[in-house]
């Protein structure tokens, strides 16, 4: 008998054992790499850190009253505001259209899913240069002002000038390339889930195929996913950096215009002051405006309730 207990609770600690071999380096890994930096950062947030990770002079809040005080900061927070306007209901409508489609077809589905998760691969470095130099290169050998020029209109200088703001359409229009797929993928798991059923009753109670099905059968179906695509898209939209950086930079610096959060706070502890504190709070306060934005989308549309 004491052998044959024994022998369960053997086996529970050779299963633990094992669960901290394969979990343990990547659980290390995650702490050493990801939360250590986090609360290192907001421990630098109330010190006077230029050029140092190890400060003395403890100042407090002064770090965030000071960046709550700064206009640069105050107007990227507005870029992010209009870059999320633009992004965030141009990918969900594209996504979610195109998921409709890719789920109608009857052959080739897997190729043209693929075909549309593929630039979800691509390094955003890679695909904003792609468009800086090639499609909106701003000269009239660029795509874009070759196709103008067969209407005979004259080039557009895209990114080099804040009036009229050419440069959304080519900084949305890379964002929307290179995570429209993604999102497809996320709506044809949810349209896989709508049971066949509903559009059955819905046929014998005279419902159109089309819009009038869309409207009152699939779009209500997918509202667990569509709420978990707009929380991703806007937690995106506060996190840009590449292609506002890999766009609008060259050899003379950053443009004062379109500067997102991030980009704010890249030249805030990275340049000539490397003001390491100053960046932390701005890290700092970025992070709770995602929190509460995130909770209060959660909260409004009612992510997490149980559906009827």
């Amino acid at each position: 008998m004491p052998a044959s207990e024994g022998a369960p609770a053997a086996r529970q600690r050779h299963r633990t054992l094992w669960f901290w071999i394969f979990v343990g380096p990547f659980a290390a890994g995650l702490a050493l790499f990801t939360y250590v930096p986090l609360a290192w950062s907001v421990y630098l947030s109330f010190f006077d850190a230029h050029n140092t990770v190890s400060p003395s002079d403890f100042v407090g809040l002064a770090n965030y009253a000071e960046l709550l005080g700064d206009a640069s900061f105050r107007s990227s927070l507005v870029t992010f505001a209009v870059f999320t306007v633009f992004v965030v209901p141009a990918t969900f409508a594209l996504s979610l259209a195109l998921a409709l489609a890719v789920g109608r077809l009857r052959v080739a589905r897997a190729f043209f899913r693929s075909v549309f998760f593929l630039p979800t691969a691509c390094s955003y470095v890679v695909a904003a240069t792609v468009w800086k130099l090639s499609l909106f290169n701003g000269v009239r050998f660029g795509l874009a002002n070759t196709v103008l020029g067969w209407f005979g209109a004259e080039p557009v200088a895209w990114l080099a000038e804040a009036d009229p703001p050419w440069y959304w359409l080519v900084i949305v229009s890379v964002r929307l390339w290179l995570q429209t797929g993604f999102y497809m993928v996320l709506f044809l798991a949810g349209l896989q889930r709508i049971p066949p059923r509903l559009y059955e009753a819905a046929a014998l109670d005279g419902a159109r195929p089309g819009w009038q099905t869309f409207r009152h059968i699939t779009f209500p179906a997918l509202r667990s996913t569509s709420v978990a695509v707009v929380l991703l898209l806007v937690v995106n939209a506060f996190q840009a950096f590449d292609e506002f950086y890999n766009l609008l930079s060259d050899q003379r610096g950053y443009p004062p215009y379109a500067r997102p959060p991030l980009v704010h706070l890249y030249y805030i502890a990275l340049g000539q002051g490397q003001d390491l504190g100053l960046g932390s709070a701005g890290a700092v306060l970025l992070a709770l405006v995602i929190a509460v934005a995130t909770i209060l989308q959660a909260r409004w549309s009612g992510l997490g309730r149980r559906e009827d």
